[in-house]
């Protein structure tokens, strides 16, 4: 029983951990679909994270400082599509200059605003976090090891926002199969030349792949810092962006595989903290530092020698130039 528990309890905490990872790779699947890489995904994430920490311990607001993070993440998706889409800059070191100014602006502007040492206040006031909704029933179901609770701790419990990334992936998986505007993102990616021929707007639909990724960059580094904790600190992202980009290249640029990334990236993640100060048998106690690198050295090994054949748009990182 007790090993019951604890393995419901690892998943519900793979579920959490996951939501950031899905809504981050989800973000960079439509850009990079539309022919966009989108390294700037930590970035966006982290200053997200700053401005929804910011505004919500500002106004009071969990509501408000989501749409902080939307916008901020969105102004900085419209900076790397304008540097890349309208000017054809290279798209690599746009997204990487984001991510660099971001590490260093966040703690600045939360030093310079609240002067706590580079974070923004706790958020602990009624409405300035997204705490987790409670199911009908679920504290009594707990009592029930199977099937109560699987419902108490899996399905009930979340916040709302890891609600909205589950729902996210099937959305995704019909906007992008099932609809013209999926179709024609799909195309952009592939043969922008055929799309503009059909006199469709590249540029057009990469900027709107971008947004699309600012959006839902700004939901999840919005969940970082005002669900799954109180407040924005240094480097919260913790490189989550990067494993989002290791997913979504690991699931091949298709929503359910790429949520079966995540899902696994985060299943380490939850272990790893699980794992710490616990002595194995013939092993002893795991160092920390071995324990923290895991999801990192599954995410190199998996796309080293386990992904096999990774086919990426073909028109990825390639700027478009309007034939006259």
């Amino acid at each position: 029983m007790e090993t019951y528990t604890l393995i419901v309890l690892l998943l519900a905490a793979t579920i959490r951990v996951a939501t950031p990872l899905v809504l981050a790779a989800l973000a960079g699947m439509f850009s990079e679909r539309a022919g966009v890489i989108d390294l700037g995904l930590e970035g966006k994430m982290l200053g997200a994270a700053f401005a929804a920490g910011a505004v919500s311990a500002i106004s009071g607001s969990a509501w408000l400082g989501l749409l902080a993070a939307i916008a901020t993440a969105v102004f900085f998706a419209l900076v790397i599509g304008y540097a890349c889409i309208t000017h054809r800059g290279n798209q690599v070191v746009a997204g990487m200059a984001i991510t660099i100014m971001v590490v260093g602006l966040g703690p600045t502007l939360a030093l310079a605003w609240f002067n706590l040492g580079g974070q923004t206040p706790q958020l602990d006031g009624p409405g300035q976090r997204f705490v987790g909704l409670a199911w009908p029933w679920a504290q009594s179901a707990r009592e029930v090891p199977f099937p109560g609770l699987v419902y108490a701790e899996l399905l009930s419990g979340h916040s709302l926002i890891v609600y909205f990334a589950a729902a996210l992936v099937p959305l995704s998986a019909w906007v992008l199969y099932r609809t013209r505007f999926g179709l024609r993102l799909r195309a952009v990616g592939e043969n922008p030349h055929a799309v503009d021929t059909a006199g469709i707007s590249v540029n057009g639909l990469r900027y709107r792949a971008v947004i699309i990724s600012g959006v839902l960059c700004g939901v999840a580094g919005a969940s970082l810092s005002t669900a799954a904790s109180s407040g924005f600190v240094r480097d919260m992202t913790a490189g989550k962006g990067y494993l989002a980009l290791a997913a979504l290249i690991f699931g091949k640029w298709k929503p359910w595989p790429t949520l079966g990334a995540c899902l696994l990236f985060a299943f380490t993640d939850a272990l790893a903290v699980r794992l710490q100060g616990v002595a194995l048998p013939l092993v002893g106690v795991i160092p920390v530092q071995f324990i923290l690198a895991l999801p990192y050295v599954l995410t190199v090994l998996l796309l080293a020698g386990f992904v096999g054949k990774a086919v990426a748009p073909h028109a990825i990182g390639v700027p478009y130039a309007k034939e006259k």
